[in-house]
Order: C-alpha cells, then structure tokens, then sequence
C-alpha cells in the first residue's frame, strides 16, 4: 500500500435548512473542497457518497450518489453509495483512502451529507431509530440515548463519575463550538444550565445530546503523485481503520478500544503521540468514555481529565475543538467527514479562533455509529498526520 494524502477539504455550516436540498448541501461541500485541493474537478477518478437516511426520508433509494453527483457535475466515474449509519462518512473516508492507497486510482472524493429537517419530525426521529437491529432493540423499545444512559450509568458506578463532569463536557464543547463558524449551536452554557435542562435519560439531560441537523463535508485524498500541486501543508492519512460489533465479552474490549488500537499499530504511534482529536460525543458524557478507550487516559481518571482542562482547547490534549457533535451538530452522513476536515484544519494552521496552538503534528478521529448487541455497529478511527 502507498502514501496517502488528503488534498482538500469542504463542509457546509451545520444547521436547519428547510429551504435547501441535499443537492444544494453537497454542492457546497464538494466543491469547496475541490477549490482547496486546487486540482481540477476532472482529476477525480472515483466517488463515494455517504448518507444514513434520505431514503427514508425523500424516498429516494439506491442512486442517491448518482443523483447529487449529477447537480456537482462530477458524472462518468465509478460511484458508490455508502450507508453505514452514524458512520457512514468515516466509512466513505475509508474506501477512498483504500482506492488511492492500492493504487487503484490517483485521486478521489468522499462526500457525506445528510438532511434531516423535512418538515415531518415523526418520519426524521423514525428514520434515525432504524440504526439498530429491530428485531432485538426495536422491539424491546430502546432508544440510543437509553443505550447511551447505560453506559453512563454503569461508568459512573464503576469509577465515581459525577454528574458535574458529564455537565462539564457539554460546556466544554459549547464553548468550542461558540468559536467555529460551522457550528450549529455558537451559545455557551454553564454546567448549572447543562444539569437543569431537561432528562432525556437519567443522567442524560437535553444540553448533553447533540442535535438533528442539515449539512455536508468533502475530503478529497490523493496520492503522492499529485501533491506539487497543494498551496498548503500536506497531510497524510497514516491510518484508517473500520471495525463493526461483536458479540461483547464481559470484561473485554470495547470496539472503540480495538478499532483504537489496530489505527496506532498502523500508523506507528501510540496514544501519547495525538495532539488533538474529535470524537463521536453522541451525547456528551460518552466522551469520557472514549478518552479512556482511545488509551488517552487509564480507566477511571477521564473525570479528573474534564475536571483539570486537559481537553480543553489551551489543554495538553485538546477533544473535539470544533464543538463536537453536541455543539457543532450531527448530520449522521457528514460527521465523520466533518471531523477530518475539522483536524485538517488544525494540522494546516487554518482554524481561526480555534486554532490548537502550537500547530499539532498528529490527530485522531473516531467516528461511530449504529448499535448492534449492545455495541455500536460500526466504528472508524482515522489518524492524521502533518508533514
């Protein structure tokens, strides 16, 4: 396998647009990142189009890809349609590295986007509750936030977790999000506001979930060959990696842990190695639990993490500067995507406000999504690096 390299990324503003189309969206995104790469939109040789539910939502199945790819005019190449829930644009991310690392290819574009908001919130919450197995989880009635609040709950008794630092995260996470002009939700909030708005799962509570909401994001990944062309600092994608469930063992290893580990054993570096990283805060205490399966922490200590600002942008291991997803929103196709674009950002210098100073060297991303057997179904992590 070769070197690969991302050459340009592109994402929308996250948020509610009534008005615009998922046509309208990917255009956006695409062709930002096609203007960043500063190649020509012809050099692309193969397209992956990443989304959880238009199908359920407009009715459009089996040649959504085909569809927006015609309003980019991006047409006459191999495309692929990628739907893998929450994961859906990691999972994207993932084959266009894989068709420009086995040399199938020179260049090629993963596109995620998603549009929620229809105007129906009854057909947009059912759609969203289909990524799980519904002949075991759907029947029983669960829900991914009382899936989430499990988890919580168990890590709380296990190691004492407070509810002030499940609150801490959401602040932590608005407060970055107030500074990206991408974000859905700019507000800042207190850990005071956080515990007091409404329980959706005990300990789960309105502030710490993140939103339904609109929008895409591009990478464009090449390989060594075309790089003389970037006007910015490369970035190499040293690993990617895409596991799904298992049937848990008690006592074993969660899939972020394996899918975690596999990525550093690819890339040659270990945990201590990541300067900043985004993660799938589904809901906002879950990162906690994902500090310590991603190794950043021993199991236990992530409340002391939040507590200390070590996550913090300013920290020594910044977690979600975007916002995250509680912050910055969750249009389930894009946000896999939109967490690489976001730490390309942070790699190139290129963040604004948010800037992760000094300019890290390397970055991690996790992206999850789905829930089978108790585990999340699908989960990629993708490790970064600048050069």
């Amino acid at each position: 396998m070769r070197p690969v390299y991302v050459l340009g990324v592109g994402m929308t503003k996250f948020g509610k647009y009534i008005e615009k189309s998922l046509k309208n969206l990917s255009f956006e995104a695409a062709w930002n990142a096609i203007h960043d790469s500063g190649i020509g939109a012809n050099e692309i040789e193969i397209a992956f189009f990443a989304n959880a539910y238009a199908g359920l939502i407009t009715g459009q199945e089996s040649i959504r890809g085909q569809t927006v790819f015609r309003e980019i005019g991006l047409m006459g190449i191999p495309i692929f349609n990628i739907e893998n829930a929450c994961a859906s644009g990691s999972s994207a991310f993932y084959l266009a590295h894989l068709a420009v690392a086995s040399g199938q290819v020179e260049v090629a574009l993963a596109l995620g986007a998603e549009k929620l908001f229809c105007g129906d919130l009854n057909k947009s919450l059912h759609a969203l509750s289909t990524s799980s197995d519904l002949e075991i989880e759907g029947r029983m009635g669960m829900l991914f936030a009382g899936i989430y609040s499990m988890r919580v709950r168990n890590h709380m008794e296990k190691y004492g977790l407070t509810r002030e630092q499940l609150a801490k995260v959401a602040v932590k996470n608005h407060d970055h999000g107030a500074l990206n002009p991408y974000a859905q939700y700019r507000n800042r909030v207190s850990v005071d506001e956080v515990l007091e708005s409404r329980m959706i799962a005990d300990p789960i509570t309105l502030l710490m979930t993140c939103p339904m909401g609109d929008g895409a994001a591009a990478v464009i990944v090449g390989s060594e060959n075309v790089l003389s062309r970037l006007n910015h600092p490369a970035v190499r994608a040293a690993s990617t990696v895409l596991q799904t469930a298992r049937i848990p063992k008690i006592g074993g290893k969660s899939i972020a842990e394996r899918t975690s580990k596999e990525a550093y054993n690819k890339a040659g570096i270990s945990p201590r190695d990541v300067n900043v990283a985004e993660v799938h805060d589904a809901v906002a205490p879950i990162e906690l639990l994902l500090y310590e399966q991603l190794g950043f922490c021993k199991p236990g200590e992530s409340g002391r993490w939040i507590d200390e600002g070590v996550t913090w942008i300013g920290g020594s291991l910044p977690v979600n500067p975007s916002g995250g997803l509680s912050s910055k929103g969750h249009p389930a196709g894009a946000t896999g995507l939109a967490q690489i674009t976001e730490l390309v950002w942070h790699l190139r210098g290129e963040a604004g406000e948010r800037q992760i100073k000094p300019i890290p060297k390397v970055a991690l991303a996790e992206n999850g999504g789905g829930n089978v057997a108790g585990e999340t179904a699908a989960v990629a992590v993708h490790i970064l690096v600048r050069e």
